[in-house]
């Protein structure tokens, strides 16, 4: 009974049950010197009180640690900065240039003087057509050039003798004057037949197809052999050329107002022109190499889309870019002047759409607050309000914190940068060897 009673002394403030369970063991035997015959209850009970009293003293060193030990947040230091807001718009590729290759003359193909999708030059010969009636013509028309030629010339020597004549009265002035009509009519029969010689002779030389512009030429959809007709519907080529090539993006006429009413407001400032360079990214979300510039904006609305078309004007020296493709374009809007941006992961949201912001206070204690973000900007948010230069913004850690609870800071920023420091061994004393020996002998 006096064991029982300083057990019960022992954690009466700590574990009452034990204490019910052992009254319990007792009750069973009927009296005090059977407990005493027994061998083992005594050393059991002896063994169970030190577990409880060892139990009961590292519950309370551990509660202890657990009230002083804050947990560890990461956190960022809010700069306001001046940053070069963009916008990606949607658009596709289309050629500088576009020509579809036409036969000017009926005939028939002798020969195609191309091979399909290689590099042209404006004025390089393409289709061969038959010629021999074009060259029929250009020699019937300089042979009546020959022959106006000819009359003209007898009609001006007749129109000088009759001059002469007409100064000792030999002939009649009606005569002069009909010798001179009729040598106008010979020089205007020699003009048109230089005309008719003219034509005859470009007529000759559509007969040989030639490329109108430099560029790259696509299939041929005649063969040798067709017979072409002169301005026909159907194209025996197209030329496009792709060194430059123009990128028509679309923008929402919304947003083209809503950044017009920023750059009135003072919000947005004008970038320079080295900052107004346009870039691409491509379909697979690569960047094109070579940037380039805005050409003009379109001055009307698409009634379907609502949108603007935009055109920039891209290198393409190594043809990577080709008539029809997607991309997006990322155009500089503006400049903002102390502008804040964030890490996204340091942004939280409720049920209901609210951004939220867990800070850290002067007393190193959790302060959420309500923030209204813009936009993204790569993989930060520009924050419109509720933070400003300074405020320390967790960002690693928040699962572990609630608002007002301490916590210990620790700078993301300095232990990125920050190598850790190298952990050397540290040489150990005789002195030491031996009492380590001592104890693992011991």
């Amino acid at each position: 009974m006096y064991i029982l009673n300083l057990i019960h002394f022992s954690c009466k403030h700590h574990k009452p049950s034990l204490m019910d369970k052992l009254m319990a063991c007792y009750s069973v035997f009927p009296s005090t010197e059977v407990i005493m015959r027994s061998g083992f209850i005594l050393p059991l009970i002896a063994g169970v009180l030190a577990l409880q009293l060892s139990g009961c003293g590292d519950a309370g060193q551990s509660g202890q640690q657990q009230q002083q030990q804050a947990p560890e947040v990461g956190f960022v230091t809010v700069k306001a900065a001046t940053v070069t807001l963009n916008r990606e718009l949607p658009g596709r590729t289309t050629a500088h240039q576009v020509a579809e290759v036409r036969p000017q003359v009926s005939g028939v193909i002798e020969k195609r003087l191309f091979e399909e999708g290689q590099e042209v030059s404006a004025g390089q010969p393409l289709y061969k057509i038959d010629s021999r009636t074009y060259q029929a013509a250009v020699a019937s028309a300089r042979a009546e050039l020959a022959r106006a030629t000819a009359t003209l010339n007898s009609n001006d020597l007749r129109a000088k003798r009759f001059k002469k004549l007409l100064d000792y009265k030999a002939v009649s002035q009606q005569e002069y004057d009909e010798a001179q009509a009729q040598l106008d009519e010979n020089k205007a029969a020699v003009a048109a037949a230089r005309a008719n010689l003219q034509s005859a002779q470009i007529n000759l030389d559509y007969a040989t197809i030639k490329a109108p512009i430099s560029g790259r030429i696509g299939r041929s959809s005649v063969t040798a052999g067709a017979l072409v007709t002169a301005n026909q519907a159907n194209a025996l080529a197209t030329i496009r050329q792709l060194d430059p090539i123009y990128v028509d993006l679309t923008q929402s006429s919304n947003e083209l107002r809503q950044l017009r009413q920023a750059m009135q407001a003072g919000e947005l400032q004008q970038v320079s022109d080295d900052e107004a360079r346009i870039t691409l990214i491509l379909e697979d979300g690569s960047h094109y190499k070579e940037a380039g510039a805005l050409q003009f904006s379109e001055f009307a609305v698409d009634e379907s889309t609502g949108s603007v078309t935009l055109r920039a004007l891209f290198p393409n020296p190594d043809g990577e870019l080709l008539p029809g493709m997607f991309v997006r374009g990322r155009l500089p809007e503006g400049q903002r002047k102390d502008a804040i941006l964030v890490p996204q992961k340091g942004i939280t949201r409720d049920p209901t759409g609210q951004a939220y912001a867990m800070l850290i206070d002067d007393n190193n204690q959790v302060k959420k607050v309500k923030v209204r973000t813009e936009r993204a900007v790569g993989n930060q948010w520009l924050i419109a309000d509720g933070l400003k230069d300074g405020d320390r913004l967790i960002v690693d850690g928040l699962q572990r914190i609630q608002p007002g609870a301490p916590v210990s800071p620790v700078d993301t920023e300095k232990a990125n940068v920050e190598p850790a420091p190298a952990q050397q061994e540290q040489p150990q004393s005789p002195a030491s060897d031996a009492g380590e020996a001592q104890s693992a002998a011991q």
